[in-house]
């Protein structure tokens, strides 16, 4: 008699669950994922708990559903409590309304809430995400977020540095967890003109938001050492100071803003440098390394994964340390390290695809309903 074997388990619906749509990583990496799984034929919804942002037209554009539920900051409003447990109720019954065989929660507010809200849905499996080694940050809110593990299924992490700090901050056993890296869409390794920057020396690009983690100050503080210009896309509450600190040491400083696509400035630029104090997996150095620049990095989170190995793929350095970004810098536009881009662009394509970003996620997904049939 043949021995009958279940066919695995196929992922139909996914519920992807994220508190706004604004232009960080993570955001990017949702709309990768949701637009590679329907690509994939598979039904996908992004939840948005607070507002839109710049990635739901993205979103919309490529045919995913997006649903805002409208929760409110607590302090926007005397009304934002009772308009967040509308919301909470809202999620609820979207969850039972869509009936998704995936919840797949991002950030700390989309677990903390997710969560427990797929779990009174009845979502068969309930995942999240974990984008960062920094702690959750006071007592209550480890606790609850010790609380939400407990009624996880799966915990991807997006580097096996992050997934390692889950484990030591959240008490995760090793069997929840799992790691895929991020993804870069086609276009990121495509050839593209030049951004036009005016300068009569080398070119240091920096792709980050001008918050203090991002180590800014280290950046101009070693560019101060080496010359050059140093040109920074993003925004965010340091713009101010940072202009101040360049113009105090004499740097020529270009600030962008946020930037779109930063292609044609990574192009341009002789090297990019992330001087980070802490991170996760890196988008930065990865569309950096998909250009084929030679990165200069602070050893901080998952970076040494997506720089390290043999041949290296480009100069890592410790954080807080502008002597130590400084020589990297000196050696790179010195040309001492010749093809480091080139070996991390080789690398980036083989590794981090979107492709395998997506079929990561549907392996994990189908594993876990795989599970429960079998329970």
């Amino acid at each position: 008699m043949p021995i009958m074997t279940r066919a695995p388990a196929r992922v139909r619906r996914v519920c992807l669950l994220i508190d706004q749509l604004g232009r960080g990583g993570t955001e990017k990496q949702l709309v990768l994922l949701a637009t590679g799984l329907r690509d994939d034929g598979v039904d996908v919804t992004v939840l948005v708990l607070f507002e839109g942002g710049p990635r739901e037209r993205e979103l919309r554009d490529a045919g995913v559903r997006v649903v805002r539920l409208g929760l409110r900051r607590l302090a926007a409003a005397p009304w934002a409590a009772a308009a967040n447990a509308w919301a909470m109720a809202r999620l609820v019954t979207q969850l039972r309304r869509e009936a998704p065989d995936v919840l797949h929660c991002f950030l700390t507010r989309g677990y903390l809430l997710g969560v427990p809200a797929g779990r009174l849905a009845g979502v068969p499996v309930v995942v999240s995400g974990r984008r960062s080694v920094a702690a959750p940050g006071g007592r209550v809110l480890a606790a609850a977020v010790r609380g939400a593990n407990r009624m996880t299924d799966l915990v991807v992490a997006n580097a096996y540095a992050v997934a390692n700090r889950a484990v030591q901050l959240e008490s995760l056993s090793l069997g929840k967890l799992a790691v895929v890296y991020n993804g870069l869409p086609a276009r990121a390794f495509d050839a593209v003109p030049p951004l036009e920057v005016a300068a009569p020396g080398p070119v240091l690009a920096c792709v980050a938001n001008l918050r203090p983690e991002k180590g800014h100050r280290d950046l101009l503080a070693a560019v101060s050492r080496t010359g050059g210009t140093v040109v920074l896309a993003g925004e965010g509450p340091e713009r101010h100071a940072l202009a101040r600190e360049a113009e105090r040491l004499r740097v020529d400083a270009r600030f962008l803003g946020a930037v779109a696509d930063v292609r044609p400035l990574l192009a341009r630029a002789d090297a990019v440098v992330l001087p980070s104090l802490v991170e996760g997996l890196s988008n930065a150095v990865m569309e950096a390394m998909a250009a084929g620049r030679p990165v200069i990095a602070t050893a901080v989170g998952g970076t040494p994964e997506l720089l390290g190995g043999s041949p290296r793929r480009g100069l890592l350095v410790p954080p807080k340390s502008p002597e130590a970004l400084a020589q990297a810098i000196n050696e790179v536009l010195g040309g001492e390290h010749p093809g480091l881009g080139e070996t991390a662009r080789t690398w980036a394509l083989s590794t981090l695809g979107t492709d395998q970003l997506v079929s990561e996620h549907i392996r994990l997904y189908g594993e876990q309903l795989e599970r429960l049939c079998a329970e």
